[in-house]
């Protein structure tokens, strides 16, 4: 398959990020490089989404704490990016709006059609009327000489996004998209599979199982709409755990697992596991979180009270 005709994928991660770990960026590598040896896939981007603090969870600090150790975690990456509209929102969001907001988004940014889309959005983008045939914003008629590539495409989303940012007073290092702006013409890429998959650990697989914990509903939107990449921690018996679900189980070819003979020590890292670590002083914590994060955990004292 050649580039153009493989799919091209954006990696989406939601989660607590309390605090990120390195065991969260060795998650977005491995899946990364497990798709692209399936010879199927070029995965262009990684968008990391830290959950809402009216999230509830025990412990959870301050979004503006999480989404600075975010930026400071990928600031060497260039295929990742820290994402703060889910944190910005009135309320917590549901991770199937988190997915459909990212859809529309990237619609409208590059004029792709993301072929995993295969139900009206619930979140419509913001100004566009709902009932009339939308243009693409992306307009290049000269298709001839402009062949679409993933690093193209990957560039001219990073730099339109760009134009699109504003930023919000309380943390001046995040941009912010906002969906009314005008971007101006550019090269339309909509020959190019476009999809944007969900990144989860075998955890998040297992709470698919938990009755009454997620809609049925939202499953299949998030399974079979979009569909999901699971990388598991070792030793975890995924097919278990699918054949578990009956939305799993009707899914399945939407479901990826990255497999490996290797174990990785970083599949065992946990938040739950850095945070006690830095409770208690243990040297570890080096293994799990950057230095860079470290140092603004403790200029910051944050997690230094064991609480969640």
């Amino acid at each position: 398959m050649t580039d153009n005709t493989k799919t091209h994928v954006i990696l989406l991660s939601c989660g607590s990020f309390n605090p990120i770990t390195k065991g969260h960026i060795h998650m977005f590598e491995k899946a990364r490089e497990y798709l692209h040896k399936t010879g199927k896939f070029i995965v262009i981007g990684g968008i990391i989404s830290p959950v809402h603090d009216s999230y509830g969870k025990p412990g959870l600090v301050p979004s503006r704490h999480r989404l600075t150790m975010c930026q400071l975690a990928v600031q060497s990456s260039d295929w990742i990016r820290v994402d703060p509209w889910e944190c910005y929102q009135d309320t917590w969001q549901t991770t199937c709006s988190v997915l459909e907001h990212h859809r529309d988004l990237m619609k409208r940014v590059t004029g792709c059609i993301l072929s995993n889309v295969n139900t009206p959005s619930t979140t419509p983008v913001i100004g566009q009327p709902q009932n009339e045939t939308q243009t693409a914003i992306y307009q290049n008629h000269n298709t001839m000489n402009n062949k679409p590539t993933a690093i193209k495409l990957w560039e001219k989303m990073s730099e339109s996004l760009g134009k699109i940012c504003c930023v919000r007073p309380h943390i001046d290092r995040f941009t912010f998209v906002d969906e009314n702006a005008n971007l101006g013409p550019a090269m339309r890429y909509e020959e190019i599979e476009l999809r944007i998959l969900l990144l989860c650990g075998s955890d998040l697989l297992e709470s698919f199982c938990i009755p009454g914990l997620w809609k049925d509903s939202d499953m299949e939107v998030i399974v079979g709409d979009f569909g999901i990449v699971v990388v598991p921690r070792d030793g975890v018996d995924t097919e278990r755990i699918m054949n578990h679900s009956s939305v799993l189980r009707k899914n399945k070819d939407n479901i990826t697992v990255v497999k490996d003979d290797v174990n990785h020590p970083m599949s065992i890292v946990s938040s739950t596991k850095s945070r006690l670590a830095l409770q208690h002083g243990d040297g570890h914590v080096v293994d799990y979180l950057n230095q860079t994060v470290i140092d603004y955990i403790l200029q910051s004292q944050l997690y230094i009270n064991a609480s969640g």
